[in-house]
């Protein structure tokens, strides 16, 4: 049986998904010290679980760092920690704002602003993206939404830019071990 683009898409993206401790649409999983309750699971529910998560370690991250750290740069071949905060800023903009249908017209500070500017498009960003999470549902997963020259399912977007925030998120708490600092994933 040959898969259709969306078909090897979507099941590349469950893979992905399970590969990275997610549950696979359609199962469940136990929690509870006797564990035994279920807990409904569904592509759409495990995709916003990861965004949520993400999303709060992302935030932590960017206010942990000191302001004055923020032109920090391990060497200087690479992005400064305000860099990469800005790159996750851009990325979502644009993904989310593919994901609600509409071009976002939040401004991305440069990398010379302060800290507080810095994350305040960061939260702007991710009110983009928590309308376009919310909106996510079993009926609309794969409908095509154009990023750019591209076609994508919402699925794959949505998925895509949680991965996106993931490679991001591990360059951050790099950057604040080797500022001395335990990242938000990290802490007891």
């Amino acid at each position: 049986m040959r898969l259709k683009p969306v078909q090897r898409c979507f099941a590349m993206l469950v893979m992905a998904g399970v590969l990275n401790g997610q549950t696979p649409p359609g199962a469940s999983t136990t929690t509870g010290d006797s564990g035994t309750l279920p807990m409904p699971t569904s592509a759409v529910s495990d995709v916003q679980r990861s965004y949520a998560s993400l999303k709060g370690n992302l935030l932590k991250a960017a206010d942990k760092m000191p302001g004055d750290a923020y032109s920090f740069r391990p060497t200087p071949e690479v992005r400064t920690f305000a860099r990469v905060v800005n790159h996750v800023t851009e990325a979502q903009l644009r993904s989310c704002g593919a994901l609600n249908g509409t071009a976002s017209e939040a401004k991305v500070p440069p990398e010379t602003a302060d800290k507080a500017a810095i994350v305040a498009a960061l939260q702007a960003s991710f009110a983009e993206c928590d309308k376009a999470y919310a909106s996510l549902s079993a009926a609309n997963l794969m409908q095509s939404v154009t990023v750019g020259p591209m076609s994508r399912a919402r699925l794959s977007l949505a998925w895509g830019n949680v991965s996106h925030d993931n490679e991001q998120y591990a360059t951050l708490a790099l950057y604040l071990r080797l500022k001395g600092l335990v990242p938000p994933s990290s802490e007891k």
